[in-house]
């Protein structure tokens, strides 16, 4: 069964339904990485992911890898990471160092080279807009690890993380995922299965499932539920 791939134009920001893209995902080509864009795929379920020097694609995956933050899986290996403090996490205390460190380890959540130039602006100038964030894993003062998505409603969307030490993005993906439990966040958003996402947890959903999830999400960010994320994620 052939799919069709959407031709879209940088002056009318819009998509088609994202259950028209083939299982592998891929829905539409081109468009442009403007913050309204990025915000209307999010809310949507549809993320761009292209190699430098490609015209941007836009996926949507059927099926979705998430993150429900009641099965989060913390092994044993990890839990002296915990108990004897060897890492300090921090949010959105360096999101362009955490970007470019992601960038420069090619690794969406271990799926390759995806970094470009136009699209680690775009997610800067997110960032400076309140909705994409960052997880810093510190050893003393050194930047070990870490991880950045965006907070829209109750999903958090992953994008990137990167390591520079053993077990550091683990560290700040498994604090991250237990602030958002507290915060009453329903799932994290992985996008694609890999070996360490599951290890963590995660699962894949129908992309039925996670749209009528992502329609009742899009009231909880309109009533503007993550507005103030960066304030509330040092709270609880």
């Amino acid at each position: 069964m052939s799919y069709p791939v959407f031709q879209l134009h940088d002056e009318f920001i819009a998509f088609p339904h994202p259950a028209l893209a083939s299982p592998e995902g891929l829905l539409a080509i081109e468009g442009d990485l403007s913050p309204e864009r990025i915000l209307l795929a999010y809310l949507y379920g549809i993320f761009p992911w292209y190699n430098p020097g490609d015209p941007i694609y836009w996926w949507s995956p059927d099926p979705r890898m998430v993150l429900f933050p009641s099965d989060l899986k913390v092994h044993k290996s990890m839990r002296p990471y915990f108990n004897q403090e060897k890492y300090r996490v921090s949010f959105d205390e360096d999101f362009e160092a955490v970007i470019r460190c992601c960038k420069e380890s090619g690794d969406r959540f271990n799926k390759g080279t995806w970094i470009t130039d136009e699209m680690e602006d775009a997610y800067i100038e997110l960032h400076q807009s309140g909705l994409a964030h960052s997880v810093e894993v510190w050893d003393g003062k050194v930047l070990v690890g870490g991880l950045y998505g965006l907070a829209l409603g109750k999903v958090f969307y992953g994008e990137s993380m990167f390591a520079k030490k053993s077990n550091a993005s683990k560290f700040g993906f498994i604090s991250l995922v237990q602030k958002l439990e507290k915060m009453g966040f329903w799932l994290i958003d992985c996008q694609q299965e890999t070996p360490h996402l599951k290890s963590l947890g995660a699962k894949p959903i129908l992309r039925s499932e996670f749209l009528e999830i992502l329609q009742k999400n899009r009231l909880e960010y309109l009533k503007g539920y993550s507005a103030d994320f960066a304030n509330h994620i040092q709270q609880v």
